[in-house]
């Protein structure tokens, strides 16, 4: 039925020779995939989803629609989201991105337009959780597990097991051995960092990162924790699951874990609203969520999780079906709190932890040790001051009302904090709050 519909449009388009003349100066990028053929019409799809996917995508759809040649256009997120703001969204006509923030932006901006979804088989949601726009102007592609890529035997050779919680990590048992992402530099850590934020509770989650962070290295690379991981490097890494499995995929000897509280966030896929080649558009659309689209994010070393319920029948054995865990399992991410977090999340990651972080490592050394002391000599006074020293050791300036407040949240959307003095004065609580934290622990010393 597309093929007619999009067969009857193709008279009333600009020819390719125009549209090629345009692509170069309006979207200003390499084009992905195989070089330019003929075709009867083009589909310019923006994404930033790996090759080794999309092209599998474009090959399979243009056997169903002989007559369209989709082109992807990569597009990291901040360019994507300029791109598809202006008037004429680069003569892009589907959006198709692991991008959860820019999809309620865009959205907001009128840059999509309806397209219809088969809801008995796309639910839109997980659990309790909402994963596409409600009003039909995006929908879940997929979804990925954050949590822990491990290695088992580095574990195991230390007498140990893999942890089961976000808190775990926070053990001293685990310092040393865990590499973690910087949010300023990795596109999905401030996701990851959030879903520990609102599972935790806003101060109570900057507590327990700190903590991890005191045990653990920062990496700058989105597949440095799992490279660290399967080189040896560290046993435990904070990572999105695909990294992990493609590496399982790969042969590599290590493991993943979906920690209590993680969540399953969605890429998403849209369709522009300057398309001229609607009826093209929704076939690529409704391809990507058939059951053969979604099944074929699963095949080789792709290992990514459909949104589509039906799509798990005959899954590969390593992939989770997320729809089929048992209630309670994941937390039901917040999404709107979620997409206004990134730029608060990686400027306050920076101040309080990247910053600090040979600081961090000697204060949280400091407390567990002397908590180490008060477990095998109990000192009531002792432990009341190492108890203060850890309160202050995960401080935060910012309220959980403030992080939940979206004018407070919007100072942040160039994910930089512009206001110099405001980041001075956070520099100074944060530094008094650890230097009274050390000060209390050293006080404690001479009773235990």
């Amino acid at each position: 039925m597309y093929r007619l519909n999009i067969a009857s449009r193709l008279a009333l388009r600009p020819s390719r020779r125009n549209v090629l003349a345009a692509l170069p100066s309006a979207l200003g990028v390499a084009l992905l995939g195989r070089p330019a053929r003929a075709a009867d019409e083009r589909l310019i799809v923006v994404t930033s989803f790996p090759e080794e996917l999309t092209t599998r995508y474009e090959a399979e759809f243009e056997k169903l629609y002989p007559g369209v040649h989709v082109q992807f256009v990569w597009k990291q997120s901040r360019d994507a989201l300029a791109l598809l703001s202006d008037k004429d969204q680069g003569g892009a006509d589907v959006y198709w991105a692991p991008a959860l923030g820019n999809f309620p932006i865009l959205r907001d901006r009128g840059a999509f337009q309806k397209f219809s979804v088969d809801r008995a088989a796309l639910p839109g949601r997980l659990g309790d959780q909402l994963l596409s726009d409600p009003n039909g102007l995006f929908e879940a592609y997929d979804v990925a597990g954050y949590g822990i890529v491990v290695d088992p035997p580095a574990l195991a050779r230390d007498g140990l097991k893999p942890p089961k919680s976000w808190s775990d990590l926070a053990s001293p048992a685990y310092a040393g051995r865990i590499v973690m992402p910087i949010p300023a530099k990795v596109g999905f850590s401030p996701a990851l960092y959030d879903i520990v934020l609102q599972s935790e509770g806003w101060e109570r989650g900057w507590a327990l990162l700190a903590e991890i962070a005191g045990g653990a290295e920062l990496l700058g690379s989105g597949s440095g924790p799992t490279a660290s991981v399967k080189d040896g490097h560290a046993a435990l890494g904070l990572t999105i699951d695909f990294f992990a499995f493609n590496a399982l995929a790969n042969g590599e000897s290590i493991s993943f874990v979906y920690p209590e509280k993680t969540a399953f966030l969605p890429a998403h896929i849209a369709i522009t609203a300057s398309t001229q080649r609607f009826s093209a558009a929704q076939a690529f659309v409704d391809f990507a969520l058939s059951s053969k689209g979604q099944k074929l994010m699963m095949e080789a070393d792709s290992s990514r999780h459909p949104a589509r319920p039906d799509a798990y029948e005959g899954k590969p054995a390593a992939v989770v079906d997320p729809f089929a865990l048992p209630p309670g399992t994941f937390y039901p991410y917040d999404a709107e709190i979620g997409r206004r977090r990134p730029g608060v999340v990686g400027v306050m990651f920076d101040l309080a932890i990247t910053e600090r972080h040979a600081e961090t490592q000697r204060l949280w050394r400091a407390i567990h040790a002397a908590e180490a002391r008060l477990a095998a000599a109990p000192d009531s006074a002792g432990a009341a001051a190492v108890a203060k020293a850890r309160k202050l050791a995960g401080f935060t300036p910012i309220s959980e009302a403030q992080a939940k407040d979206s004018a407070f949240l919007d100072r942040f959307s160039s994910r930089e904090l512009k206001d110099g003095d405001l980041a001075a004065r956070w520099r100074a609580e944060i530094a008094s709050a650890r230097a009274e934290a050390l000060s209390l622990v050293a006080s404690a010393e001479p009773r235990l």
